[in-house]
């Protein structure tokens, strides 16, 4: 006869899982607005949407890629929630959103309810800091579908902007001109050949010190996603933004054109900025193909705002000292030019 089994005995814990709830609620709390009408822990998240006239809701859903091999490795699990959330944020803000709400799905074959609370964590630090309320998620617990000591984290967003403020690119025009907004490392893309040239082309480990970076190895991949809300806010807000590119896989050349009318390409100046030391030290490891180079790392560039008229234009000009004031570093990167026949949306020059 078999004897007694509990659901702890296939591998699931449930006390853990009641911990890991606990201590996921309290960050979860401090990020609440106004808008949420449930506490963590209801089947469904409530939010009310009041002070909008003609709202239209934006959304996204997104995961941090291979990165999450590197907080492995390391056993650092801060920053990945910030990277999540920082990246949903973008993906929406470019189309003219704010953030109202976040939810993460969190996957892992064994619960570890302080590395979940460290995700989480990171979560609710940065919904705070874009003024997105962390209202909800799923935390769960599947043994044998993981690694040990891994875990899975994907994100959903969900934003607001009035109907005539949304942001399509519409606008764009020949001549406007490109800002780049620098990125804080390789933000959540890249990781997969980064892995392979730093760790096993290489031999580097985690806590490899390389001078010319700043620091470690982990220091540099685990640098945080950052947010662009606040200088794509100032310049909407200023009536000076046509059209935003988040910088993420594929790069400049396949992300700036997917804001950009048909018929209008990318003019990239590539002596408008300074590669950042770990893509260099990337493209020497792999011996990387330009083309693929490009459209694998964002070579420093987080964001791409296109502003109307000539780089030496007025209206450039203040959009520069907009950013300038709210402590934004920017660099005109280029224009915006018609398309040659069959030719490439982004022209490097």
């Amino acid at each position: 006869m078999m004897a007694s089994m509990r659901y702890q005995d296939a591998g699931v814990n449930i006390d853990e899982a009641d911990r890991a709830v606990t201590s996921i609620r309290e960050s979860a709390r401090a990020t609440f607005t106004r808008g949420v009408l449930t506490d963590i822990g209801t089947f469904g998240a409530c939010y009310s949407l009041a002070g909008w006239k003609k709202p239209v809701l934006i959304s996204s859903a997104d995961g941090v890629g291979t990165k999450v091999k590197v907080a492995f490795m390391t056993g650092r699990h801060g920053t990945i929630g910030e990277d999540l959330v920082n990246h949903c944020v973008n993906d929406i803000a470019v189309q003219g959103a704010r953030p109202l709400f976040f939810m993460d799905y969190f996957a892992t074959g064994k619960l570890e309810a302080g590395v979940a609370a460290q995700v989480v964590a990171g979560l609710a630090r940065a919904c705070k800091q874009n003024g997105c309320a962390l209202i909800g998620g799923e935390t769960a617990e599947m043994p044998g579908l993981y690694a040990p000591g891994e875990y899975d984290l994907a994100g959903f967003i969900v934003g607001a902007a009035e109907r005539n403020g949304v942001l399509t690119g519409r606008r764009i025009r020949t001549g406007d001109t490109l800002l780049a907004l620098p990125s804080t490392g390789l933000h959540t893309n890249g990781y997969s050949l980064a892995r392979k040239l730093l760790f096993e082309v290489a031999g580097y480990s985690p806590d490899t010190v390389l001078p010319e970076l700043g620091g470690t190895v982990a220091d540099v991949l685990l640098d945080v996603h950052r947010s662009y809300l606040k200088p794509i806010r100032a310049l909407a807000d200023a009536g000076l933004l046509r059209g935003a590119a988040h910088i993420t896989g594929g790069g400049l050349t396949d992300n700036t054109p997917r804001m950009l009318p048909e018929g209008l390409a990318a003019e990239i100046d590539t002596d408008a900025w300074k590669i950042p030391p770990i893509f260099e030290l990337l493209r020497k490891l792999g011996d990387l193909p330009e083309d693929d180079y490009r459209r694998t790392f964002n070579l420093g560039i987080g964001m791409i705002l296109a502003v109307p008229g000539a780089a030496d234009g007025i209206r450039v000009r203040r959009a520069q000292e907009i950013l300038r004031k709210i402590g934004e570093p920017c660099f005109v990167a280029g224009q915006v030019a018609a398309q040659k026949r069959r030719g490439p949306r982004v022209v490097y020059r």
